[in-house]
């Protein structure tokens, strides 16, 4: 299995819920966080595996699945099976709903420590070749069969940072629409993959990638094929942000666009014991990069925003 889930970058906590950008590498390649979230309705007609295999996996390794389940929408086709080792819960739960990164935080605030912290290997097979949105469903099965899932959606009103442009109908020099020159590869690369096209941007496309940055210190965050939606809930509540709300597109551009953004990282607290990650004290804060790079700034708005309740969930029942 070559896509890792997530990968910690020297020198930054990881969130409870682990999805944070900077500590992560969406080789899910990033969110169409757009997976329509479907709240506790179930589908008709009812969609699932044929077969499905959940194991404890008590292992201190990292996350692996050889489909992209971190929010996004690269469709990786694997014959319709899926497999996943040491995955937790919440990823599958996240995973299932299509859930935004904000609601992902939340929701790891009310559910019990375990669904957080435990690890699960996973099988499943179906017959033909699913789609991305056809998993999730079968996921939102799975996860109600064998863990006794049971979640609703609700709408509530809390304080948001609306990404918006700095000069009405101009982005930043970094922030362009959408190139198919060159066409987006057909399956996600490797999670170590760091290639650029023209323009620095990625190779991978609907996703987030973490990129070398161009001074040590600072973080470098680049994409192809992304909306702005994407890449706002992909920066949202990340520790090298330090943002404290959610983030949202309020931009009002609509289509898929190309960016890359580098920043200094201010982090909160003393720097870790082994000293791998150094604030370069020389470059943009976020907020500024945001601004030069992008076009972008940040307003304080308040939004009904939709999250996700839980109201029961067990420990999976036996094969």
């Amino acid at each position: 299995m070559q896509n890792s889930l997530h990968i910690v970058h020297p020198g930054l906590r990881a969130s409870q819920a682990g999805f944070t950008l900077t500590i992560l590498i969406l080789t899910n390649l990033v969110r169409g966080v757009a997976a329509q979230a479907v709240g506790s309705q179930s589908p008709e007609p009812r969609v699932a595996f044929e077969v499905a295999s959940i194991m404890p996996d008590k292992s201190t390794g990292p996350p692996r699945s050889d489909f992209p389940i971190g929010p996004g929408r690269v469709y990786v086709p694997r014959g319709g099976i899926f497999r996943a080792t040491h995955v937790s819960m919440f990823q599958l739960i996240g995973f299932a709903y299509g859930m935004t990164q904000s609601q992902m935080e939340d929701l790891a605030d009310h559910v019990p420590e375990w669904v957080t912290v435990e690890g699960f290997d996973i099988t499943a097979r179906v017959e033909g070749e699913p789609s991305s949105d056809q998993l999730r469903l079968m996921m939102q099965s799975l996860l109600a069969d064998r863990f006794k899932l049971a979640i609703h959606n609700q709408d509530r009103e809390v304080p948001v940072l609306a990404l918006v442009l700095v000069k009405p109908g101009t982005t930043g020099p970094h922030l362009l629409p959408h190139s198919s020159d060159p066409p987006c590869p057909k399956t996600a690369p490797p999670a170590e993959a760091r290639e650029t096209v023209s323009g620095g941007f990625p190779v991978a496309c609907r996703g987030i990638v973490m990129l070398p940055p161009s001074v040590p210190g600072r973080m470098r965050a680049g994409a192809r094929d992304v909306t702005l939606s994407i890449m706002a809930d992909s920066l949202s509540g990340s520790p090298a942000t330090d943002l404290g709300r959610p983030l949202i597109d309020g931009t009002g551009l609509t289509g898929a666009f190309d960016f890359t953004l580098e920043w200094t990282p201010e982090l909160s607290g003393p720097l870790p014991p082994d000293g791998t990650f150094r604030p370069d004290p020389t470059g943009l804060t976020f907020q500024e990069a945001l601004r030069d790079q992008l076009g972008l700034k940040l307003e304080s708005q308040k939004r009904n925003v939709e999250m996700f309740v839980v109201d029961h969930v067990e420990r999976p029942s036996e094969n």
